[in-house]
């Protein structure tokens, strides 16, 4: 019976022969050198060839050493193999070398390095570092700042997809109303709230998070990709990055600064701390250090600043945010470090003379900066002094909480003293001020107006008489003191409302009273006025007295008539109508009437084309000829209107006629094309551009007309295309023109309503020209021309290109001197 050993020889040597035959039929052989092979790790293989190398020495054999680990082996024919299992992990790369022995076992080659580099296989699953992993997370925290880490790993080349791990929540316990409130980094395993956990999360409703994390290599890609997964405990703690309530600060502070009124902490170590202002003040008197601790810088005053808002922000060492800034409120307490205030240098009371003891003379208010509703500004009043003491002293009292000052004894007489100075005390706590208070004993309105004269009998004026013109002078006297609401006088008429047609003006020195006219007075509608004129005081008058007849006066005013003009009833007359109205169309009706009544006729001036016609009894305007909007797009006529009577006066107004567009006017060339010449004979199709207008009105967004040949047999040589709505290019369709002068003819449709068509022609010569680019024409060369005309006539084609530009594309053919067909010019090339 064979051996193991013997066997195995057998097959490898049929095996090597299979191996040598396949090499030599194309496998992969070639001589002794450096070489670097890669191999997949992974399944157990028998005899795996790698290379076979060659040498040209014979009767030799190949000899292996280095790293083989009992996997590599060479044939002594130079067959490189190996056998067993691979794995990357346990060794990458193996470090071999290879010589040639002769058939004395001398070295002839070599030795000579061969790396065998085991290549990665996805034959590795990745694993948590931690079957368990413990956080924690305070309420509140900023979405997507990660607050803790899951780590696996996997062993396979890390160089490769399949060591490229890729992390996922899998479970989130408890999901309220299905919202993930946690999210994880897929590639970093950094675990962070997502926004609505950072709003959501509350420890008092849930304390305690569990989630199942999932991790896949491959990146979590493939199908065939391998996972692990572990669990997450994470505890939520309370926010401690929260706004401290409301800081006071007493103002006018002496102890040192800055000074500690409150703090702000995040909820980690290693927040940096920043103040910003809400508003922007001249000082900032507010800074905060590292531990959140908030400062004031210097002393406050509340009379500068009662209450200040400012804001606490928590940034990372890259500046970015932490959390919404928090809001902080400082109000400035108050001290009593102001005293009261006089409410002017001298205030001023009035008292009539006849006041009843006990009356309030008005109300004394000073005012204090300190806090207002505190005891620092609660004021008290007290009268320490009167000037004069006469008729007694104490004439007055002030109520010391209120300030109402009121009149304690007899009632006062001006005669006897016109005027008192009090010296008013205002005090606070700890302050005291001294006021001046000054009361003027004024006049009581006991005495009436009474006029000089009780009737001012009779005056007639015209009715055309001026706005402003003063007609009667009045004048009433009062009794009263001088220059007060007692004695000042107002008039007023008292008897008919006459619509503003009369006013009485009072001089404020001398309370005459002047009547004016301020309406235009008619007198067909009131010819006369029975005026009676009331004389009274703005103030009211005293108790028990009243005005009487004396204060009345009477006066009548006579309008004499005056002939005046006929009066239109509008300022202007405006109408408008169709330019194609039939002759005798109603345009308006004028209409004016005269004060007097008399009858009225009406005519028409500066009908310059005679286009209107007026009913001379009626005012009806109609139309005496044809209309044209082309003509005159707005018609002005004056209209006259004249009295019948006896003077004749005469009133005008103007009357304003728009004439509406109707399409009535073809569709023309913007000019006459001559002189347009091709150069013969032609060496390619040219083209020219032609413009069409209208005489009638067009949109504003521009003309649209249509464009097409004129007859059928043009369309064998010649087209036309539209480039817009006003332009379109003429081209020649081929080169075999003869030499003589074309008709193109070419409808223009304006797409009106109704629409208009026009057939418009214009000649094209076909020419020689001469080397200076002009069209040239030997005498008598156009049949039934004579020479002298041909020869005028070619000046006259000269004469025209020379002063206008007839095409406006590049593509046209030349038009000016010096130019040959075929050569393209542009625009300025062609105009001169």
């Amino acid at each position: 019976m064979y051996s193991k050993i013997t066997v195995r020889t057998c097959i490898l040597t049929l095996y090597l022969i299979y191996t040598l035959t396949y090499l030599t039929y194309g496998g992969f052989s070639g001589p002794l050198k450096p070489m670097t092979f890669s191999i997949f790790e992974g399944e157990e293989k028998s005899n795996q060839i790698i290379f076979q190398f060659k040498s040209d020495a014979p009767n030799v054999k190949f000899q292996l050493s280095g790293e083989t680990d009992d996997t590599f082996y060479i044939h002594p024919d130079g067959i490189l193999y190996y056998s067993g299992i691979l794995d990357r992990e346990k060794k990458a790369v193996h470090k071999l070398q290879v010589e040639v022995l002769d058939a004395g076992g001398r070295r002839i080659e070599g030795p000579v390095p061969i790396t065998i580099e085991i290549k990665d296989i996805n034959d590795n699953r990745p694993i948590f570092l931690q079957k368990n992993y413990n956080g924690s997370v305070r309420q509140g925290s900023r979405p997507g700042k990660p607050f803790m880490y899951v780590n696996a790993t996997d062993q396979d080349d890390p160089a490769t997809p399949h060591a490229k791990l890729f992390y996922r929540i899998a479970v989130q316990l408890p999901k309220i109303n299905n919202v993930m409130y946690f999210q994880i980094n897929n590639q970093t395993g950094g675990i962070s709230l997502t926004l609505e956990g950072s709003k959501e999360l509350d420890p008092f409703k849930n304390a305690h998070y569990d989630l199942v994390v999932s991790v896949m290599d491959m990146g979590g890609q493939s199908e065939n990709s391998f996972s692990d997964t572990g669990s997450v405990n994470i505890v939520v703690e309370e926010n401690i990055w929260k706004a401290p309530g409301l800081v006071t600060i007493k103002e006018n502070s002496t102890e040192p600064h800055p000074l500690p009124i409150t703090q702000v902490q995040w909820n980690e170590p290693g927040a940096h701390y920043s103040l910003v202002e809400k508003e922007k003040l001249l000082r900032f008197p507010f800074s905060i250090d590292d531990n959140g601790t908030i400062y004031v810088t210097q002393p406050l005053d509340r009379e500068e600043k009662e209450s200040y808002v400012f804001y606490a922000a928590a940034k990372e060492d890259n500046g970015q945010l932490l959390a919404k800034p928090l809001e902080i409120h400082v109000e400035v307490e108050d001290i009593n470090d102001n005293p009261p205030i006089c409410p002017a240098s001298e205030t001023i009371f009035e008292v009539q003379e006849n006041e009843k003891i006990g009356s309030n003379i008005g109300v004394f208010y000073a005012y204090d900066m300190d806090q207002n509703g505190t005891l620092n500004s609660f004021l008290q009043y007290k009268i320490v002094d009167q000037s004069p003491l006469f008729p007694s002293n104490d004439l007055f009292l002030i109520q010391p909480v209120d300030g109402i000052i009121q009149l304690a004894k007899t009632s006062l007489r001006k005669q006897d003293t016109p005027q008192y100075h009090l010296k008013v005390q205002v005090s606070d706590r700890a302050f005291t001020t001294i006021c001046d208070v000054t009361i003027n004993v004024i006049d009581i309105n006991d005495q009436i107006p009474i006029f000089e004269k009780n009737d001012y009998g009779n005056l007639t004026i015209d009715e055309n008489i001026a706005v402003g013109t003063t007609i009667l002078t009045i004048q009433a006297t009062d009794a009263d003191e001088p220059f007060t609401g007692s004695s000042k006088i107002l008039y007023t008429f008292t008897n008919e409302d006459f619509d503003g047609k009369l006013v009485i003006d009072t001089d404020p020195i001398t309370n005459a009273g002047y009547v004016k006219i301020n309406k235009p007075l008619d007198f067909e509608k009131m010819p006369v006025y029975n005026l009676i004129i009331k004389a009274e005081n703005p103030e009211p008058l005293v108790q028990n007295v009243r005005y009487n007849e004396s204060s009345y006066a009477k006066f009548i005013l006579m309008v004499s008539d005056v002939n005046e003009a006929p009066v239109f009833s509008q300022a202007l007359y405006q109408a408008q109508i169709s330019e194609n109205a039939e002759i005798n169309t109603k345009l308006i009706t004028i209409n004016a009437t005269d004060p007097e009544g008399e009858a009225i006729s009406y005519s028409l001036s500066g009908d310059t084309r005679g286009w209107l016609r007026i009913d001379g009894v009626t005012g009806e305007i109609f139309t005496m000829r044809s209309l044209d909007r082309e003509t005159e797009k707005y018609y002005q006529v004056k209209v006259i209107a004249t009295e019948k009577g006896g003077s004749h006066l005469t009133s005008s107004v103007y009357f304003h006629l728009a004439l509406l567009d109707v399409n009535d006017n073809p569709p023309r060339l913007v000019k006459d094309y001559t002189g347009l010449f091709f150069c013969y004979p032609l060496s390619k199709p040219g083209s020219l551009i032609i413009e069409a207008t209208d005489d009638d009105q067009q949109p504003a967004w521009g003309p649209r007309f249509d464009f097409s040949l004129g007859n059928t047999k043009l369309q064998n040589d010649w087209e036309i295309s539209k480039i817009n709505g006003s332009h379109a290019k003429v081209s020649i369709k081929h080169t075999n023109f003869e030499e003589k002068v074309y008709e193109v003819s070419v409808k223009i449709n304006d797409g009106g309503k109704p629409p208009l068509e026009n057939t418009v022609s214009f000649p094209v010569t076909m020419c020689k020209c001469a080397s200076d680019g002009w069209c040239y024409q030997e005498p008598d060369s156009f049949s039934g021309m004579p020479t002298v005309a041909m020869a005028v006539g070619t000046f006259l084609v000269t004469f025209l290109v020379i002063g206008e530009c007839h095409f406006l594309d590049p593509d046209v053919i030349a038009l000016s001197p010096r130019s040959s067909v075929g050569l393209e010019l542009t625009p300025a090339s062609i105009c001169h």
